[in-house]
């Protein structure tokens, strides 16, 4: 019996969809992969990496457009509706809705810094003081979300 699609983001399909979001524009097979293997230990085959963008494609997570001889990739979705689907994936499913179990394991796993706790607080007071009105369910985007920077 063949193993069903996963809902989320695969770990490598993830690192693909971070460098095009990172790009903000379509790039090519090769161009993906140089950057993948820019922050790689182990570098990547170019044909792993095309398997893997055209495997991604099929499950809806890319699209391609012809482009001379080759195609370019970019994402189905951003990255703010990518995330917030994944964290209510896993706050379903591990968390059984809970967002204080959420929190806790997660600050028990990243160790932030005073200043992250301090930021922290200020977006828990400015949510507490949010009319439930004000926004849809799951909210705008994160207003700490921004994009990594590159190395190098």
């Amino acid at each position: 019996m063949p193993r069903p699609r996963a809902e989320q983001p695969t770990p490598g399909e993830l690192e693909v969809l971070k460098v095009l979001w990172d790009l903000a524009r379509p790039a090519t097979v090769r161009e993906v992969l140089e950057a993948l293997n820019a922050l790689a230990e182990k570098p990547r085959a170019y044909t792993s990496a095309m398997s893997l963008m055209n495997v991604m494609t099929d499950k809806g997570l890319l699209r391609r457009e012809p482009m001379g001889r080759a195609f370019v990739y970019e994402p189905a979705e951003g990255r703010e509706p990518t995330l917030r689907s994944m964290l209510g994936q896993t706050l379903r499913r591990a968390y059984d809705g809970s967002a204080r179990l959420l929190v806790a394991h997660l600050l028990d796993q990243s160790s932030p810094s005073p200043e992250e706790l301090d930021a922290i607080r200020s977006l828990l007071d400015d949510y507490a003081s949010r009319s439930p009105e004000a926004e849809p369910k799951g909210g705008g985007p994160c207003p700490t979300s921004r994009p990594r920077r590159r190395k190098g």
